[in-house]
């Protein structure tokens, strides 16, 4: 089996909310939120690249403390806490990164996040990988006046996917009525998600739509979407048969809170597997609404410890970075 690796630099590597469809179109969200901008664009990427400068330069002290205790990294194996994070980075020897692509969304004044492409040449425990491209999320919370990077994940680049005609028919197939009030969302992120999934099983793609906020950036492996690809993607999709598991959940500050979890069942390529999804939710006049979702991050077993006569399997993903 394949060893995914993590992509480092500021939450670590890395499953779908359903991939979009091919025909949604891959858009740049706003160049700000309602929310007020407390950190520039510019400024947001260089604090990211400077956790790669850490792992380049194999300055485990200062990647470390660019993290926040909370911290979280998704990646294929598992969810990792910032001890782990900081013991799997080490393994990870990068000889080029390339970036690309990068999107900046304002949470609020004392949280931001960054998307972006990375195309990693290296090592990983000492063994070369073939060269690995992945879509990356991270956000950073200011804490005690310090700006720290409390979640990473990482999905490879693929190409859009198709579905035969007769499951896209059967997916959006007797939309259910939009009811006369939305459901209702609250603090807590995986409730929320919950509330998600539930409507696409219903296939009450309206209501799903009034919980998202305008600036939404959904991320997966075929592209970056805003709100409106991310709504038409989960239209070509059959979730009647998804079961959610593995919750877990950290708040951001008292107004955003991020939660992350296993998805099975979702009718995608993966759905066997499992595929690790994370979604950040922010209040907005007094409603709680979704504003970022990253999916496509496959479930794979963490590889057995190797023997001397093992040979590493090549990473399904790129080397895992933090945020």
């Amino acid at each position: 089996m394949k060893k995914t690796f993590l992509l480092i630099a500021v939450l670590i590597l890395t499953g779908a909310c359903a991939a979009p469809p091919p025909a949604s179109r891959e858009a740049a969200p706003p160049a700000a939120s309602p929310a007020a901008v407390a950190m520039t664009e510019a400024d947001a990427i260089a604090k990211e690249k400077a956790v790669w400068e850490t792992i380049k330069n194999k300055d485990w002290d200062a990647f470390g403390n660019m993290l926040a205790d909370d911290q979280m990294e998704v990646t294929p194996e598992g969810v990792n806490d910032k001890a782990a994070s900081i013991a799997s980075v080490k393994k990870f020897e990068p000889t080029e990164v390339v970036f690309s692509d990068w999107k900046f969304l304002s949470i609020d004044k004392d949280a931001f996040i960054v998307i972006y492409t990375a195309n990693t040449k290296g090592k990983y425990d000492g063994k070369e990988f073939k060269p690995l491209s992945a879509r990356a999320s991270s956000a950073w919370v200011k804490r005690a006046g310090k700006w720290l990077a409390i979640y990473h994940q990482e999905c490879e680049v693929k190409p859009p996917m198709t579905m035969p005609p007769s499951k896209v028919a059967k997916a959006t197939a007797s939309p259910t009525p939009t009811p006369a009030a939305a459901p209702v969302t609250g603090s807590d992120p995986g409730a929320n998600d919950r509330i998600v999934w539930d409507l696409f099983k219903a296939k009450n793609y309206d209501a799903f739509a009034s919980l998202l906020a305008s600036d939404l950036i959904e991320v997966e492996p075929d592209a970056v979407y805003d709100k409106a690809g991310a709504v038409k993607g989960v239209s070509m999709f059959d979730a009647s048969k998804a079961v959610l598991s593995d919750f877990k959940s950290v708040n951001l500050d008292d107004d955003a809170a991020l939660t992350t979890y296993t998805v099975k069942g979702d009718g995608t390529p993966d759905a066997a597997l499992g595929v690790r999804h994370s979604s950040i939710w922010v209040k907005r006049d007094g409603k709680w609404l979704g504003l970022f979702h990253h999916g496509g991050t496959t479930v794979v077993k963490p590889a057995p410890a190797a023997s001397p006569k093992d040979t590493p399997a090549q990473p399904a993903t790129t080397p895992a970075k933090k945020a």
